[in-house]
């Protein structure tokens, strides 16, 4: 077997690296030439994306006559068959459509081609072929009949054609891998039996940092903390002055994305704040691009990594760029400026949802307000540093002041709303919103403001929610999910610190325990759906469907994905809460498990140093790969969130280490002595619709 690509190739380093000798030619003719009759020449796409690859008549003649079976990628012609123009994906998906491959990869089953260019062609009979399909690892509902032919057998000739990059699986992160292993046995054993090793294994460039059966040295998480705090400061998100400009200008024209900067480019200190992410959509290179707009929770939450960091480590980096973060969030950012700085204006207190694009500028979600105060608080109490706790609880407070009669503050108040019905119209209503996702975090910040300031309004707003709330659990709840009970547990566990009484403790507990009923041996908390009719938060009902709305990872109850996005952080966060609020030692052992199965998939990669020590989203740990239904209009299987879920699993395991919870880490903070100066500048204007001279 003889192959045609450069010395660099994934597929011919990989088969090289054992000493096998497997000759490698420059050129197809070459290739052709000294080729034994009937044996195997593998032509690849070393110029892909963007050149096809090209072969004379006279060099297809020449494979012919020796009765060469020659395998070809990203071809920009074939004997007898015409080839149209390259398309590129978006949602699509590669699909096994034969039985080309066996029992380990039987038909229908789900693979990805990353950032994927293929020329378009008819075939008969493909072995894969990439069409829009929903499903977690099997196209349920089918191969659609727009599906396009991605490896196929030219018809009567021992070619078999790619139509895109097959080989470039390693560099690209084509997944899952161990599938890839099994599509090039396959393809070698066609081309050359018994040339191809038995088993194709290699380390994946962005990998967990641990198998599921190694042993974890004892200094696992402070390891995986430091990692964490390490990528952020790596990471390429941290704004610097230079690219500060450009980044303005593509949020004012509503540009999300970005190229990450060069691995040497000057780093940001915090001063100007830091970019939501990375999205999941993974490139040719194997490279990600990063998310642009500049949010309120990531900044804080970044901030809170950097600060529990700095607290246990005495890093002054860290504790310099936190400090940046938090002063950059409440001052120059204007993501509390604005109306939201004019004491006059029905918005003052609130934080925006983000800064620069008006797009972001106009929206205030209560959740999204809620892990901003509750990460500062964390932060400032490690930093030592009381100067934001009056945004604090102005925040708080304003936040109150729209949340309705029975407790519920709803999913999201737009500026233009609150300006025409004013903040009493808000408090008056009798909103009814049983969605920990959007409610849990805001209840948690009004417990925790009650104890400093003893403001009864904030205790018994939060009481009465979570009491209507528990009363409609679990098939209530608007979503009735993992990332629910995992939210819910940090207010149960502060009320009950508050107000130890049996119901609160049976509330307590009967969610802790519908949480870790599920909890799989290895440490995972496995997404699990309630409905699939209903709201815009629904699994795909056919595929069509895939990649239009927000949609959880899996496809049906019982797919093996973890959420790291939306879930584990905060569960594991309110495992530990709960934990210390009852001396429970099930509770302990379930959150053990848990920070330990987070530890090892971390994600671990020499090749992105802008990715490595941080948590993509999705998770599938029966095939331990990072790997799930991507179908998340937004936030897919491979993204990386500044703030959320990552943010808190790393603060937590801080927390961890340090023996101590949040609820007595911030047992100290002054906001107590603002009180009434809030209450007086809230009742400025705490009426009716917002008039430009309003005083």
């Amino acid at each position: 077997m003889r192959f045609c690509c450069s010395q660099d190739n994934d597929l011919y380093t990989l088969l090289a690296r054992d000493g096998k000798p497997y000759p490698r030619h420059d050129t197809p003719e070459q290739a052709f030439r000294v080729a034994p009759e009937g044996s195997g020449v593998l032509i690849l796409a070393d110029r892909y994306p963007d050149t096809r690859t090209y072969l004379p008549d006279a060099s297809w003649a020449l494979a012919s006559a020796k009765r060469l079976r020659v395998y070809i990628e990203f071809p920009d012609r074939l004997p007898d068959m015409p080839l149209g123009n390259v398309q590129s994906t978006e949602w699509e998906r590669v699909v096994v459509a034969s039985d080309a491959f066996g029992s380990g990869l039987p038909a229908l089953s789900i693979l990805s081609v990353s950032d994927c260019r293929y020329v378009r062609a008819k075939a008969e009979d493909p072995w894969l072929v990439v069409g829009r399909v929903a499903g977690f690892d099997k196209a349920v509902y089918g191969i659609p009949d727009t599906a396009a032919p991605i490896l196929f057998r030219a018809a009567d000739r021992d070619i078999l054609v790619a139509t895109t990059k097959l080989s470039g699986f390693i560099t690209g992160r084509y997944g899952p891998s161990q599938a890839w292993g099994i599509v090039w046995k396959a393809i070698l054993d066609w081309l050359e039996s018994g040339m191809a090793p038995g088993v194709l294994a290699w380390t994946p460039s962005v990998r967990p940092k641990y198998a599921p059966d190694d042993v974890l040295p004892e200094t696992v998480e402070r390891t995986a903390l430091i990692d964490a705090s390490r990528w952020v400061l790596r990471s390429g998100l941290l704004i610097s002055q230079e690219r500060e400009a450009a980044i303005h200008d593509l949020l004012r024209s509503e540009i999300e994305t970005l190229p990450a900067p060069p691995v040497d480019a000057p780093v940001g200190d915090g001063c100007r704040g830091i970019l939501e992410g990375y999205s999941s959509a993974i490139r040719h290179d194997g490279s990600q691009l990063q998310r642009a707009p500049i949010r309120a929770d990531c900044q804080a939450e970044t901030a809170m990594v950097l600060a529990v960091h700095a607290g246990l480590e005495g890093d002054v980096i860290s504790a310099g760029t936190s400090a940046n973060l938090l002063d950059y969030l409440y001052g120059r950012s204007g993501l509390t400026g604005g109306a939201r700085g004019n004491p006059g204006h029905p918005a003052y207190g609130l934080i925006s949802w983000g800064a620069v694009s008006p797009v972001w500028d106009i929206a205030n979600y209560g959740d999204d307000n809620a892990r901003v105060l509750l990460a500062t608080m964390l932060a400032s109490a490690c930093l030592k540093s009381n100067r934001w706790d009056k945004p604090v609880l102005l925040a708080i407070l304003a936040n109150l002041q729209t949340t309705g009669k029975l407790g519920f503050r709803g999913n999201r108040i737009d500026m233009p709303d609150l300006e025409r019905l004013g903040r009493k119209a808000y408090r008056e209503a009798e909103t009814v919103n049983p969605a920990p996702h959007y409610e849990a975090y805001m209840w948690a910040c009004y417990l925790e403001a009650f104890r400093h300031t003893g403001y009864r309004p904030l205790l018994e707003t939060a009481k009465e929610g979570i009491r209507r709330t528990m009363d409609v659990y679990p098939d209530g709840w608007m979503f009735n999910d993992t990332s629910e009970r995992g939210q819910m547990l940090l207010p149960l566990a502060w009320l009950l610190r508050l107000e130890d009484t049996a119901e609160h403790r049976k509330w307590l507990r009967t969610v802790a325990d519908d949480l870790i009923a599920i909890q799989d041996p290895c440490g995972a908390l496995p997404e699990r759906f309630h409905s699939t009719d209903d709201g815009y938060y629904r699994i795909p009902r056919t595929n069509e469907e895939y990649g239009i709305t927000e949609t959880p990872l899996i496809q049906e109850n019982g797919d093996p994905a973890s959420d790291q996005l939306y879930t584990c952080g905060f569960a594991l966060l309110g495992l530990h809460e709960a934990a210390f609020a009852t001396g429970d030692t099930g509770l302990k052992t379930a959150e053990d498990h848990l920070a330990r199965y987070l530890c090892r998939i971390q994600v671990r990669s020499e090749q992105h140093p802008n990715l490595d020590g941080a948590w993509f989203r999705a998770f599938d740990f029966r095939k331990w790969d990072y790997w799930s239904s991507s179908a998340d209009f937004g936030w897919g299987a491979w993204c990386v969130e500044a703030g959320w879920g990552q943010a808190w699993i790393a603060a937590t395991l801080g927390l961890r280490l340090q023996g101590a919870s949040m609820w007595d880490r911030t047992a100290d903070k002054g906001i107590a002595e603002h009180l009434d100066t809030a209450l007086s500048e809230l009742a400025v204007n705490d009426g009716g619709p917002w008039q430009d001279d309003c005083t």
